[in-house]
């Protein structure tokens, strides 16, 4: 079989599973729609109803705790017996309700029925309803407090449609009573503006205290609709999903109510757009068919070709493709990985010379010629007084050029390098007597680490090259800490330091990214732990002249096999 292009296999396909994706994408958004408009029916009336309820708790508790403080109110007392002081008890009633969201009448009755004080005075309707239905209730309860959900009319248009009271008492008698009318234009107000067709507030033998439809209203003012499952109702011929919620006192029950034939008629119009879409989308793509399969051909041409060349060796093998596409992005991540190879062995050519400068620094400045004339001239004098220290030198001087000129090994663990610069510290002790003192602090814990070979050697050196130059006696700390995922080391001595800009020459010496002065042996270990570990590495100076200088040395913390890395 004749093996097709990558052009005419991608026109194949693209023109073959068009149908597919379009049909998979209808059946998709239609049911995501569908489940969206369910989910959202739902959780506007949940919200709904949590919100109302929350509203109406917070005014039903208002009002109790108002009605229980008047109830116990010397100023009440004394106005029941004494008619007496009734302008204060408006004042105080008044400055409750003007910051109350659902207002109310107040009326407070003595036991002789006389209307002590009374925001509707002039209804006598309202007065003989109190007194031939609310008292008795009270008479009959009075240490309870009275709730009651039914409407009553004022005179000024206004309505009530619950009524909350309670008896007040001296003495264990009833003197008197206490009611509020709380009116039903407020708590329309409370539960207007919701996302929900219908609100309705009732009691618990579901009388309505409130709606924002009246449609909902049957007989003797009760919610009853017509049950079509646990979550359905139907209202006139309209199916409502409905939640319900409780205060929690169950003294209210708030129905929230969404009409499901409104979302039957949005989905229909999604479903016609959603056939156009895709009418249009099918014809689209297949007249960018031609050129997609075209234009992707040519991407992955220019790709092989680059790959070509880069596999014959030339690392020069760029390729542009400014699609826009993964193709372009593709292309990006190639020219990525081909910058990434060539610093790489530039990297890895740098670190190869450096550490070849770094082991001849090191072979030089720790042994060169002045310093082994020192050594043996030590050897010489001390043959005469102390001949088993004179062997000790002999032999900590045979293992520290054993140790230096082993150029196999690169990362050693922490331990066995601290025993070097142990025994390098103890040559320089033999020379210098009780004129050089030093301390090692190095936690057990991160002995098992690796580290790069003879990493402390070239700052202790010029530590003691330096730190003698204007005092006889030197003393160098030498300490180590784990910070997060790396090991910090810090060699600090107490020699003359130096001036603000000698530091910061040194400084700058020390980041630059080129630096000719080979003999600097700080730059080459600076250098060789960012090239080898990454620009968060490498050496830090602190220093105060007269005072001392403090060399950190930043590596990562590398355990067991990780030093392979």
């Amino acid at each position: 079989m004749k093996k097709k292009s990558f052009k005419e296999a991608t026109k194949s396909l693209f023109l073959k599973y068009t149908v597919v994706p379009i049909l998979i994408l209808i059946i998709l958004f239609t049911l995501f729609t569908i489940v969206i408009f369910h989910l959202k029916a739902v959780y506007d009336a949940k919200q709904s109803g949590e919100q109302i309820k929350e509203r109406m708790t917070d005014v039903y508790e208002v009002y109790q705790g108002e009605i229980k403080k008047m109830a116990g109110s010397a100023l009440v007392t004394k106005s029941l017996n004494y008619h007496d002081d009734i302008n204060l008890v408006y004042e105080d009633f008044y400055n409750f309700n003007n910051k109350q969201d659902v207002k109310s009448s107040f009326f407070l009755v003595d036991v002789n029925d006389v209307f002590v004080a009374s925001t509707n005075k002039s209804n006598n309707e309202v007065n003989e309803g109190i007194l031939n239905h609310i008292i008795p209730l009270l008479e009959k309860y009075p240490d309870d407090l009275l709730s009651l959900v039914e409407k009553t009319n004022f005179s000024h248009g206004q309505a009530s449609t619950i009524t909350l009271g309670t008896a007040v008492k001296q003495d264990n008698q009833i003197i008197g009573y206490v009611i509020y009318m709380l009116y039903e234009e407020d708590f329309q107000r409370l539960i207007f503006g919701e996302k929900t067709d219908i609100a309705v507030i009732t009691d618990t033998y579901n009388h309505i205290v409130v709606t924002s439809n009246e449609i909902v209203q049957g007989l003797m003012n009760k919610f009853q609709p017509e049950k079509l499952s646990h979550s359905k109702v139907q209202i006139e011929n309209d199916t409502y999903y409905m939640n319900q919620t409780e205060t929690a006192d169950n003294t209210f029950r708030i129905y929230t109510l969404n009409n499901t034939e409104t979302d039957k008629v949005v989905l229909i119009l999604y479903f016609i757009f959603i056939g156009i879409t895709c009418a249009f989308l099918f014809i689209l793509l297949r007249i960018l068919a031609e050129k997609m399969s075209r234009r992707n051909a040519e991407s992955i041409d220019k790709l092989l070709i680059a790959v070509d060349q880069l596999k014959k060796g030339d690392l020069t093998s760029y390729v542009e493709i400014h699609t826009g596409d993964e193709f372009e992005t593709l292309a990006n991540q190639y020219n990525t990985m081909l910058d990434s190879l060539n610093d790489l062995l530039n990297r890895n050519r740098e670190l190869s010379e450096i550490r070849k400068v770094n082991e001849m620094k090191i072979l030089q400045s720790q042994f060169n010629p002045h310093f082994l004339f020192n050594v043996l001239e030590t050897v010489r004098y001390t043959m005469v007084s102390n001949v088993d220290k004179a062997q000790d030198i002999i032999l900590l001087l045979s293992s520290l050029l054993r140790y230096s000129i082993n150029q196999n090994i690169d990362q050693v663990i922490l331990e066995k390098d601290l025993n070097y610069t142990v025994d390098y510290l103890k040559l320089h002790k033999m020379r210098f007597n009780e004129r050089l003192h030093y301390s090692l602090e190095i936690p057990e814990e991160i002995k098992e680490a690796y580290i790069p070979k003879l990493l402390l050697q070239p700052i202790i050196e010029n530590a003691i090259k330096y730190g003698y130059r204007h005092q006889t006696t030197l003393y160098i700390w030498i300490k180590a800490k784990v910070v997060g995922s790396d090991i910090v080391f810090s060699v600090e001595d107490d020699g003359g330091g130096m001036e603000a800009q000698q530091l910061a020459d040194i400084q700058k010496k020390i980041q630059a990214a080129e630096n000719n002065q080979v003999g600097i042996g700080l730059y080459n270990t600076h250098r060789r732990l960012r090239l080898q570990f990454g620009e968060k590495y490498g050496l830090e100076i602190d220093s105060t002249f007269n005072q001392g200088t403090i060399v950190s040395i930043i590596v990562p913390y590398l355990k067991g096999e990780e030093h392979h890395v």
